[in-house]
């Protein structure tokens, strides 16, 4: 297929937290920025210079406005945006230091994306000649409307033979609608030609453990084999998908994490380096980016999947070092890194 162009559906959120890793109970000043897993993959598929269509649904508001703008300025299309609804939802970020993990608190009830109805986006007009249609298990956990929209586009795009790209995505505090959570993803599985989920969504989704990744440094030894047969089983049960993506984080502090991750596509199972980053910034986002990395891989080097996926976790281990949801970084700058563990010893090691 020529036609390189991706589409990504989501709901486009305001971030608010505190500055100088502050409680939220402290201090007070926000600072906002705009993100959402979605448009997240999209800002860095534009950062990498690719053609992509962001679709939501906005307030008609300054507040929904600037977050259009932010996209645009980013190199997203925004063509097919739709307008509606009263506000735009929100979250809250809390980021860990020392001991103190991380806290997210979500505010997204009653916002213009969960409002949304199929029937209300033209999915035949803006999948018309598009190479992939990307969605997450968040497209369909805000409310039933939302979850039937998403279905709609799925339903769309497998019809008109758009790849389908997904993000299992699981938060639990968003599915308040009465849906079982692991029963409408799976569906959403069924209609999916690639999908990405870090090592705990991989075993909620499943309900069997995994080998555990406690990687100190990048000397970690992976137990492949079991890895192998885990993946054939997860293969087994949701066959249409060719390219499972698995991430995995080892949190040595709230600082120092190590990184991997696994392909298995068709049969085969490969291993990304272990990178360890000492000084992490900003976690937010890091699985969105590693499935940017892979859809951009993909069509750049469609022939060489070990590429592709030390590609992606490469892009995955920047977006740590770049603050807010975006992940900024160059298709240069994630070569360098891809390059680094190509000149050392052992291809599974590098720091960054």
């Amino acid at each position: 297929m020529d036609n390189k162009r991706i589409v990504t559906f989501g709901e486009l959120l305001l971030r608010f937290s505190k500055s100088d890793h502050q409680r939220l109970t402290q201090s007070n000043v926000f600072t906002s920025i705009y993100g959402g897993s979605e448009a997240n993959v999209a800002v860095s598929l534009a950062t990498l210079g690719d053609e992509v269509d962001y679709v939501t649904r906005l307030p008609e508001t300054p507040v929904g406005r600037a977050g259009v703008l932010r996209l645009q300025e980013m190199g997203v299309s925004c063509r097919h945006m739709l307008y509606g609804g009263r506000r735009i939802g929100t979250y809250y970020f809390e980021p860990s230091a020392g001991m103190r993990a991380a806290k997210v608190v979500y505010d997204r009830e009653n916002s213009a994306y969960s409002e949304l109805k199929p029937g209300m986006i033209p999915w035949r007009e803006i999948l018309k000649g598009a190479r992939v249609l990307h969605v997450s298990g968040i497209t369909a956990a805000i409310s039933q409307n939302a979850a039937d929209a998403t279905f709609e586009a799925l339903d769309i795009a497998d019809e008109m033979g758009v790849k389908i790209s997904f993000d299992i995505n699981y938060r639990k505090n968003l599915w308040k609608y009465g849906a079982d959570p692991r029963e409408v993803i799976s569906k959403m599985l069924q209609r999916c030609d690639m999908m990405f989920g870090d090592a705990i969504e991989f075993e909620w989704l499943c309900q069997r453990a995994q080998p555990p990744f406690t990687a100190l440094d990048s000397n970690f030894e992976m137990q492949m084999d079991e890895y192998r047969e885990w993946f054939d089983d997860i293969h087994r049960q949701w066959p249409r998908c060719r390219n499972w993506l698995m991430g995995m984080r080892n949190m040595v502090s709230s600082k120092h994490h190590t990184l991997t991750a696994l392909l298995w596509t068709d049969g085969d199972l490969l291993q990304a380096p272990i990178i360890n980053i000492p000084d992490v910034v900003d976690p937010v986002g890091v699985g969105d980016a590693f499935m940017a990395g892979f859809l951009h891989a993909s069509m750049i080097h469609p022939d060489d999947k070990q590429m592709q996926l030390n590609y992606s976790l490469a892009a995955a281990a920047l977006k740590n070092t770049v603050p807010g949801d975006f992940n900024l970084s160059t298709d240069d700058e994630i070569m360098d890194v891809v390059n680094q563990a190509r000149n050392i010893h052992s291809l599974y090691k590098v720091t960054i």
